[in-house]
């Protein structure tokens, strides 16, 4: 319960901002071009830090790491609220990511900690249905906010929320502070991956709007292969100080977790996105009501994320991830038939079995991931899946966006860009079947 409020937190806080961001725009005379940024810009730097995140988390203890993360969070939401300027608030935004970064890691490696290895189906289907509910009703208290107070306000209740979350956690979870760290932080692994995932994602996140041919995008990309390339060599000479142990590197379980959630992801940020502009210029909806029209999505995914916890012991991971890609790629197929003059009963089907697909796989991937690793390095591990989830999300808005913006119409558009997704959802059911499996570690220790 105490974590659930600090889920909520980040999770809400990733949602609510979207229907704020034109008022945002007029009080500050700014365009969309930048106070997008007020979105992006946290989520780069989420991204880029989460990885430093959950090796911090693993090795200082993941309740002191919490509490460091949550008094960035808090400090930063205060400037953010208090922003004078665009550039005062796009500033405190996205060092809130570096206090979400911090936080993240911690929160799921002191759920998994938590809860007995025997029913770490919980954790994962406890993680994803908090989320679930948090995104459903981001874009709700934001509307209201913005609405009857300010958008200042969707800041300003960060406040609250935090210290009941930190207050709650020092009360019910226990000290976990080393007192003599043996390893060292990896400093110069730390500086080179966040230069080549800055690189990565900024690249990403620009060629939606200029394409991947311009030298901006191409010089990004080129960074992110400079410094990654410099990142395996200080990770090769680092060792066991390394920001990702070799322990990690070869466990193939691991990573083949990973390599399923960055193709899937791609067909859940696609969702996310596309049909609220589906929504919104096809059928005129407003911002608010646009976003309403996920909540079939959403409503099915809180729920059935519940119901996946207590499954994932009887049926294991292989057979209900694999379900859920499905689910997933079958939901792809059923929207990708959008029509200037479908209507949006017409999208409740689709949005249901994708909510489904959603709650079966997220969950059970996390599970599946955390759980193969050593229990010390859960933080880490959770880290590392959601930056594959971040990188998958940021590559598949970008070539669906193309293939939509390429199409005579947005309707011809998303019907090709879906039917891609499907497609997608087929190789990543591939993965799945072949090589994902949970508990690889747990069956290790007790052999």
């Amino acid at each position: 319960m105490a974590l659930s409020f600090a889920i909520f937190l980040i999770a809400n806080d990733i949602t609510a901002f979207s229907v704020a961001i034109p008022s945002m725009e007029k009080e500050f005379n700014s365009d969309i071009t930048t106070a997008q940024w007020v979105m992006n810009g946290y989520t780069l730097v989420f991204g880029v830090m989460i990885i430093s995140g959950g090796r911090l988390a693993d090795m200082f203890g993941r309740r002191k790491i919490f509490f460091i993360g949550s008094a960035i969070f808090v400090f930063f939401s205060l400037i953010g609220g208090l922003a004078v300027d665009m550039w005062m608030l796009l500033s405190a935004r996205a060092l809130m990511g570096v206090g979400s970064a911090l936080m993240w890691p911690a929160i799921l490696g002191m759920i998994y900690g938590m809860i007995p290895s025997d029913r770490s189906g919980l954790a994962g289907g406890l993680v994803i249905a908090v989320c679930g509910f948090s995104n459903c009703i981001g874009p709700l208290v934001g509307g209201a906010l913005t609405e009857w107070l300010s958008w200042r306000w969707i800041f300003f209740i960060n406040v609250p929320i935090a210290i009941l979350a930190c207050l709650m956690c020092w009360k019910v979870v226990s000290n976990d502070s080393v007192e003599k760290v043996e390893e060292k932080i990896d400093y110069l692994g730390v500086a080179t991956l966040s230069i080549a995932l800055f690189g990565l994602l900024v690249a990403l996140d620009l060629a939606v709007d200029i394409g991947f041919k311009s030298p901006l995008v191409m010089t990004l990309v080129s960074i992110f292969l400079v410094f990654i390339g410099l990142f395996i060599l200080v990770e090769r000479r680092e060792n066991l100080d390394a920001l990702i142990p070799r322990d990690i590197v070869r466990n193939h379980r691991f990573f083949a977790a990973g390599v399923t959630t960055l193709l899937i992801s791609v067909i859940f940020f696609a969702a996310l996105f596309f049909i609220p502009q589906y929504l919104s210029k096809v059928h005129g909806y407003s911002a608010i009501y646009a976003g309403l029209g996920l909540l079939p999505m959403m409503i099915v995914q809180g729920i059935g994320s519940f119901i996946t916890g207590n499954l994932y012991e009887k049926l294991g991971a292989r057979l209900m991830a694999a379900i859920g890609v499905l689910l997933m790629c079958l939901s792809m197929f059923i929207l990708s038939h959008l029509h200037k003059g479908s209507s949006y009963i017409q999208l409740i089907p689709g949005l249901i079995i994708l909510g489904a697909g959603v709650s079966l796989f997220f969950p059970t991937i996390t599970t599946a991931a955390i759980t193969a690793v050593d229990p010390t390095r859960a933080s880490l591990a959770g880290a590392i899946l959601y930056m594959f989830q971040i990188a998958g999300g940021a590559m598949g808005l970008g070539m669906n966006t193309t293939i939509v913006a390429m199409a005579p119409d947005i309707s011809t558009g998303i019907d090709r860009a879906f039917t891609v997704n499907a497609y997608l959802a087929l190789a990543s059911l591939i993965v799945s079947v072949l090589f994902v499996s949970g508990k690889a570690h747990q069956e290790k220790v007790e052999e």
